[in-house]
């Protein structure tokens, strides 16, 4: 083994390492159901704010965006432009409300005040659901769209232990998927935040380092604007017009970004308001009154974030003399090109860390949505809260082998799978949840109708689209947009209660107590 792939092993060992001690630190904390699943709703505005940037930007931050500007150019910034737009958006509109909300909603079987701990089980008492479908469908589609939302986490994984080690698929996924369940099955919630903050600064100080150096070796921003105008000048237009041919490892001219492209790309924002592992933050936080500081936090890390993730792209154009086979492996070769082995065995971790902190996110919710909203919920309502901690973490480690299986035979990108998956959670949750604290008069019916529509479009709309129309227009906006007709069109066939009326009535008192309440405190100390 020599001096590079030592340092490599080193780093990736104490780093593991790590996660795994945060899980054990925390393992006696979590004694509950209610402490696996939200932690027992006790996180800080620095942890919510920079979990909720870890469980989000995966290996997408650190591989597919970096590789979609080295293909395109800065014509695929748009979806970073939408994604900064709605997760301000989803902290602003969504937050405060959900927080209150599930944990104020009058339970739908007791008539007692719930804390509802997943979305199925919110949306279930949050309308009165007579026949139980939301939370059936809602736990359904949650775990449909988690397997293939991990297993494009741990594809990235697959390349990098690929690009570090020379490691087949097979055992560097198993190496990855072990790691990632141990701590999540030990200290649940908790372990997944606090572990997601290490992860977060990881990810934000690798995206700061690499770019500087390179840009530094390049000779400031003029020498990168020159190597990148060297390849073609349509890579530096937010209209694109350049696009990079696998065959040929050349940058060809093509058409520029029609308004498809464009609303596709900002479409992408959307989904923010409908990924379960993000709106579980916003309905872990301590207090209401956390949440602006929280909000600050978290946007400002993701704006940043991706800004330099943009950089790292262009960076890699100007920087290879011979283009790139795999444009996603931009980001770890260029780590590997300019740092000393040590150097790099930090750095490449911080792409490790990207992919686990999003994959063990998803695996908690997937996993309790099968515990709390299908076995709870429809099979053993009074279990013992000790049993439903431990089918919890039986669950973690079931559907992490399902989403293994998914990346070791499908054959997508990073890109593609995340893609496909964000557009559900969006079409599905992000209509019926914005309408639902928002909307007084919303019943289960517009509820179901919506995300049943969302949901299946978001899941046949390509197949749809390059056989019949051929628009190239993302599902997202077709399936959120049907979303919202569907809920509006049902919204009759069921009808609002008292309960409902009350529990709307004291969630908007709440929440604008807090804001008056935050605001005074604000006035008193300037």
């Amino acid at each position: 083994m020599d001096g590079s792939m030592l340092g490599s092993v080193l780093t990736f060992a104490v780093y593991l390492a790590a996660m795994v001690g945060i899980g054990l630190w925390v393992y006696r904390r979590t004694v509950s159901q209610s402490d696996f699943v939200l932690g027992g709703r006790q996180l800080n505005s620095w942890v919510a704010g920079l979990s909720a940037n870890a469980s989000d930007f995966s290996g997408w931050l650190l591989l597919g965006l970096p590789g979609a500007i080295y293909i395109s150019g800065l014509g695929e910034a748009w979806i970073a432009v939408g994604l900064a737009c709605g997760f301000a958006g989803s902290w602003i509109l969504l937050a405060p409300r959900l927080r209150v909300y599930t944990e104020r909603v009058t339970d739908a079987r007791t008539g007692g005040e719930s804390d509802s701990l997943t979305l199925s089980s919110f949306l279930e008492n949050r309308f009165n659901d007579p026949t139980r479908l939301l939370r059936g469908v809602s736990a359904v589609l949650i775990v449909v769209f988690y397997f293939f939302y991990v297993a494009s986490g741990l594809v990235a994984m697959s390349a990098l232990f690929d690009q570090v080690f020379g490691l087949d698929p097979a055992p560097a996924i198993a190496i990855g998927v072990g790691i990632v369940v141990l701590y999540t099955v030990l200290g649940g919630f908790l372990a997944v935040s606090y572990t997601d903050v290490v992860q977060a600064v990881m990810m934000w100080l690798a995206l700061l380092v690499v770019p500087v150096m390179a840009i530094v070796a390049l000779g400031g921003f003029g020498g990168l604007t020159a190597g990148v105008a060297e390849q073609s000048d349509g890579l530096l237009s937010v209209v694109g017009g350049t696009s990079f041919n696998a065959e040929t490892l050349a940058w060809e001219s093509t058409d520029t970004l029609g308004w498809v492209v464009i609303v596709s790309g900002l479409a992408w924002g959307l989904g923010y308001f409908g990924q379960p592992h993000i709106l579980a933050r916003f309905m872990g936080i301590r207090s209401v009154k956390d949440i602006r500081h929280a909000g600050i936090v978290s946007v400002s890390w993701a704006v940043t974030a991706m800004a330099l993730a943009l950089v790292v792209g262009f960076v890699g154009i100007a920087y290879f003399e011979t283009p790139l086979e795999n444009p996603e492996q931009v980001f770890p070769q260029l780590i590997e090109a300019m740092t000393h082995p040590l150097v790099a065995g930090i750095l490449l971790a911080a792409i490790l860390a990207a992919v686990m902190s999003t994959a063990d996110s998803q695996l908690l919710v997937a996993a309790s949505a099968l515990t709390e909203d299908v076995y709870r919920g429809f099979v053993s309502r009074d279990a013992d809260p000790r049993v439903l901690l431990w089918i919890s973490r039986g669950t973690v480690a079931a559907v992490a082998l399902a989403a293994a299986g998914i990346a070791l035979w499908g054959d997508s990108s990073v890109m593609d799978l995340v893609g496909y998956a964000w557009a559900g959670f969006g079409a599905g949750f992000g209509p019926v949840l914005l309408l639902a604290v928002f909307w007084r008069r919303m019943t289960w019916a517009g509820a179901l109708g919506g995300m049943v529509v969302g949901g299946a479009t978001a899941i046949v709309w390509d197949i749809v689209d390059s056989a019949y129309l051929n628009t190239g227009l993302y599902a997202m906006v077709p399936a959120v947009a049907l979303s919202f007709a569907a809920i509006f069109l049902c919204n009759g066939l069921g009808r609002v209660t008292g309960a409902m009326a009350q529990d709307f009535e004291r969630m908007e008192a709440e929440v604008k107590g807090a804001e008056g309440a935050g605001g005074a405190a604000k006035v008193k100390g300037a």
